[in-house]
């Protein structure tokens, strides 16, 4: 076993430069006594104050902060549990499959409120809303779309102008793409009504929010549907370009959720982020905690949650997926 474990710590390195990071960055110096490895799909700069004020709190450790898209952060760790301590997603469904299956420790002391937690081991940290988010400049002297149907209607209507220009969400590619796809198609046809005028304008499909983002802010799409409105209001280069809608119909709010790894290397350690992540966002200071906190939620009464719940991994079932995503093709990828 010691032998194993040694193996592991040496192979690490090579797997870590291996591995095609969206990010990776190490706070708090590489040869700290003391090591986090968090394995994470929010991008670092919603992190970086979170992370140092733990840090702050304890001298001698260093973060090591890693990020990736959904699908593939799920996959990663489910092929190297004992290479992360702290996993951080907002594919609720995917987390939730992870606690499941026996993945995330248990933390029995750890305050929460029970509607934002799954049996003491995964944490809803974050409540954000998917949003139409679009280049204000583009829209000059057209409706702004309240819901679904209006995007619709105003897609049709100027066809030339949004042909090229719509960005999306490829599920193929991205665990939360998927997961808002599934939760707006059980809420209504108007979903998949969406995707095929989406498909018959060359949709444009992206793995991630911040993708889109910087996309819509360079005028490369005009459109941008599901996107995580949060990471729109996030950049103060954006904030006259873009403005971002949230759908009157059924809109679809999601929760980012963390757990510990039950092959944390240092399991007190990886409960201390934890439970510091948790204490910051009831705070509720945006300086040291720049996401949307739980508190969004008393504000998004009405609001379609998608909660913590064994329904959450109906779609996961393989033969569902299958059958949703060959769907979504055939109404998003057009022949032209």
């Amino acid at each position: 076993m010691r032998y194993f474990a040694i193996l592991i710590l040496s192979v690490w390195p090579v797997f870590a430069a291996a591995q095609e990071w969206e990010d990776r960055r190490i706070f708090g110096g590489e040869s700290a006594p003391h090591s986090l490895r968090i394995l994470s799909s929010t991008d670092t700069s919603f992190f970086i104050p979170i992370i140092e004020s733990f840090i702050a709190k304890r001298p001698g450790i260093s973060v090591e902060y890693l990020v990736t898209g959904t699908a593939d952060l799920d996959d990663l760790f489910r092929q190297n549990p004992g290479q992360f301590d702290v996993v951080i997603s907002s594919a609720m469904d995917l987390q939730l499959k992870l606690t499941n299956d026996g993945f995330a420790q248990r933390l029995g002391e750890l305050e929460h409120p029970d509607w934002a937690q799954w049996r003491s081991s995964l944490f809803a940290f974050t409540i954000e809303p998917a949003a139409i988010v679009i280049n204000a400049a583009a829209f000059k002297g057209l409706p702004l779309p309240a819901t679904r149907q209006d995007l619709i209607e105003v897609l049709r209507a100027n066809a030339e102008l949004f042909d090229g220009k719509v960005g999306t969400y490829d599920v193929r590619l991205s665990g939360l793409g998927y997961l808002f796809a599934t939760q707006d198609a059980r809420a209504s046809e108007t979903f998949w009504r969406l995707m095929e005028v989406i498909g018959s304008l060359d949709a444009q499909l992206y793995c991630c929010s911040g993708e889109m983002i910087d996309d819509l802010a360079e005028g490369r799409i005009l459109v941008a549907y599901n996107v995580l409105g949060s990471y729109a209001l996030a950049r103060a280069d954006t904030q006259d370009a873009l403005t971002v809608i949230l759908p009157s119909d059924f809109p679809t709010t999601m929760m980012r959720s963390a757990f510990v790894s039950k092959s944390a290397s240092d399991l007190i350690l990886a409960e201390s982020f934890v439970s510091h992540l948790i204490g910051l966002q009831a705070e509720g200071s945006s300086e040291n905690f720049p996401l949307p906190s739980l508190d969004a939620f008393q504000a998004t009464s009405g609001r379609a949650s998608i909660s913590l719940e064994p329904a959450l991994m109906t779609y996961l079932d393989r033969l569902k997926q299958q059958i949703f995503i060959r769907e979504w093709e055939s109404a998003i990828i057009q022949e032209r």
